[in-house]
């Protein structure tokens, strides 16, 4: 599924990915083979440029909706996205999505304002979701990051919330949290059996066991604690380090990486290690996101565009430039099925497809017509 700024989400063809973009949109995969002109209570739906979220998921898909309002020419290749649109205000940014593993068909997505939708049908409708324990008249709480492991869910916030779910969302009960958490929470993992990894914005990781009643710090401390230690130690940019994370990715075995907020290097953190770990870019522009291939290797997207493969597997410090046709708009994020095939979204509605682990990549002009950027793939 892929995020965008309108007011929609946009999603594939298949029903195995998302892409976010920011406004109330999304582009799922499409039902049909032709596309139609939405009805006009959907037209009237599509907000301003910050709100659409498209993404790319593994197993169903966000609301099905024409793409576009153009009929396919005979000889136009069929996309492999349409857009979908959901019922939310016009100033709610989406920021992330997850859908039961056990019930493919339900599926959670969130956003700024205290928004959360819940669909029950795979994405083809979507209705606001009430937790009375996340209503609370003096926050307005910006729910950032969901994750499910079986029936198990999790959901953190900003101001500091935490909510949990053991029956696949049907009931969420809010976690207490320190109010001494260095940041704020930007990302959530479900591990297991009440079990979750929570990461702040400030290199913080914390895991539990007991379905978050107990937390254990994973670094001993943060990032910016981390780099007044090893300012000397040849790592450009950090003595400009604001002591925060632009992105953070984390990969199937554990590790992480992280792009520093003024993306001028990186950090990485495997488990067992006390601490994250600063890496020099190995381009010269800034790093915009960072994250992991389906085979363990890095993809790096630099500011402004660009696309970057690391050499082999695992961390390193050697990347290679990939071409691309982005037509000079910036690609933001890149999410992968396998590990042949991925995808990548980025400024202008830009979508871009590998079958071949990255090698070459050509373009869908599904969103071509949507004045939106795209920012996440999941």
């Amino acid at each position: 599924m892929l995020f965008s700024i309108s007011s929609s989400i946009i999603t594939p063809r298949h029903h195995s990915l998302r892409f976010h973009s920011r406004r109330r949109r999304a582009l799922l995969p499409s039902a049909s083979a032709n596309r139609e002109s939405p009805p006009p209570q959907q037209i009237n739906n599509v907000i301003s440029r910050r709100q659409l979220i498209g993404g790319f998921h593994a197993a169903a898909a966000v609301s099905l909706s024409p793409l576009g309002s153009k009929a396919l020419a005979a000889d136009e290749p069929l996309s492999e996205w349409e857009r979908v649109y959901l019922p939310i205000d016009p100033g709610v940014v989406l920021l992330d999505i997850a859908f039961v593993p056990d019930d493919p068909s339900h599926g959670f997505l969130l956003g700024t304002r205290q928004t959360i939708l819940e669909t029950k049908d795979g994405g083809n409708t979507w209705a606001p979701r009430s937790i009375p324990s996340a209503e609370d008249e003096d926050f307005n709480y910006r729910f950032n990051s969901i994750s499910f492991k079986g029936k198990e869910g999790w959901i953190v916030g900003k101001p500091a919330i935490l909510l949990y779910t053991a029956d696949a969302g049907d009931t969420w009960q809010r976690i207490p949290l320190s109010a001494q958490l260095p940041g704020d929470m930007v990302y959530i993992q479900a591990t297991g059996a009440k079990g979750a990894e929570m990461v702040t914005d400030q290199g913080a990781i914390y895991i539990t066991s007991n379905g978050g009643y107990n937390w254990k710090a994973a670094v001993q401390e943060t990032v910016s604690a981390t780099l007044n230690r090893t300012v000397s130690s040849g790592i450009s940019g950090a003595s400009y380090y604001t002591g925060t994370f632009s992105t953070v990715n984390r990969s199937p075995e554990g590790n992480y990486v992280a792009v520093s907020s003024r993306g001028n290097f990186y950090l990485t953190w495997e488990p067992g290690q006390p601490f994250w770990q600063p890496h020099n870019r190995a381009v010269a522009r800034r790093i915009q996101n960072m994250g992991w291939r389906a085979d363990g290797g890095l993809w790096l997207l630099v500011r402004g565009g660009g696309l970057y493969l690391s050499k082999g597997t695992g961390i390193t410090e050697e990347f290679e430039e990939i071409p691309v046709q982005s037509r000079g708009f910036g690609i933001l994020d890149v999410g992968y099925r396998s590990q042949d095939e991925a995808w990548a979204a980025g400024g202008s509605g830009i979508l871009l497809k590998t079958t071949n682990s990255g090698k070459t990549w050509i373009r869908d002009k599904a969103a071509d017509n949507i004045a939106a950027n795209l920012y996440s793939v999941k």
